[in-house]
């Protein structure tokens, strides 16, 4: 297929669900012209990109989010770092999707969605089910970066360039909102969601890569983590709430230890020099997470 022929696939989807987006400047409505833009009413114009994936910023964020890092975070991806916590936030879905079999499709956002690596295993996870309705994925972050990276190696999701604070859809068009490692809107995802939909949020829990911690921050009382805060703002604007505790260990080599340093934040107030000193060879690293669901 050709760049010109993926374009229009993607123009076509985009048409399909026009009435998803609402204008991130007057939230008017918005509709594909010409299989090359989102345009709404005011004509406010945003053009689909040669990749498929639309840019709905207005202007253009500083962000330590680089395409370096995304990079990293992907190769860390594949390692299967995070497979365990996609696994446990897939079965999550399946289980509520089961209890709402009439619905014959829905809708998933991947709010803060990086390079898409995580609603890209999800969406595959979820479609080998037989029993769950047709998905449509749609990923949005607000680092240029990652949403290139996304619509390069996934081009089934729908991908946007976007801002939480001005999430460029219309009220109520998600069935399920996810937010993993990932800063939250909690007023932009009530509005998001349909009366019966759910927000799955995942935060690291207090042992979340304590051996970088460790190394990293030694004598300088950042050594530990506590979700508690994080968890109070949650509950503060749901309903109802459940929640999980998800805790391994996984064994990374030299090579996959560097991207995953790469890739989070922990690094960037380290020194070159104090990276430098990582050991080498293989490194056993904790993966823990608290997996919040919540009901509007």
């Amino acid at each position: 297929m050709s760049n010109n022929e993926k374009l229009l696939k993607k123009a076509q989807k985009l048409s399909i669900h026009e009435k998803m987006f609402q204008c991130p400047i007057c939230s008017g409505a918005m509709k594909v012209e010409r299989m090359a833009s989102l345009e709404c009413e005011n004509r406010h114009c945003y053009d689909i990109s040669r990749q498929g994936y639309v840019n709905l910023l207005n202007q253009t964020p500083r962000t330590k989010y680089d395409k370096a890092l995304f990079e990293a975070r992907k190769k860390i991806s594949g390692s299967g770092f995070f497979g365990p916590m996609v696994e446990a936030v897939t079965s999550r879905l399946i289980q509520a999707m089961k209890s709402r079999e009439s619905r014959k499709s829905v809708r998933l956002l991947d709010a803060g969605c990086g390079e898409g690596s995580h609603l890209s295993a999800i969406l595959r996870k979820l479609r080998e089910q037989r029993m769950v309705p047709d998905v449509l994925g749609v990923g949005m972050d607000i680092a240029k970066e990652g949403i290139v990276t996304a619509a390069k190696t996934s081009p089934d999701p729908i991908w946007c360039v976007a801002d939480l604070s001005q999430s460029p859809f219309a009220d109520q068009q998600f069935d399920y909102i996810l937010n993993i490692l990932s800063p939250s809107n909690y007023s932009e995802f009530r509005r998001l969601l349909t009366s019966d939909g759910m927000l799955v949020k995942v935060i690291p829990g207090s042992m979340y890569l304590q051996e970088l911690r460790a190394l990293f921050y030694t004598g300088t009382g950042k050594e530990t983590y506590s979700n508690d805060g994080t968890m109070e703002l949650f509950i503060r604007h749901f309903e109802r709430i459940e929640f999980d505790e998800l805790r391994y260990r996984v064994i990374l080599d030299s090579n996959q230890m560097k991207q995953l340093i790469h890739m989070t934040p922990l690094s960037w107030s380290i020194s070159p020099e104090v990276i430098e000193r990582m050991p080498d060879g293989e490194m056993e690293v904790t993966a823990d997470f608290t997996l919040l669901y919540g009901w509007i």
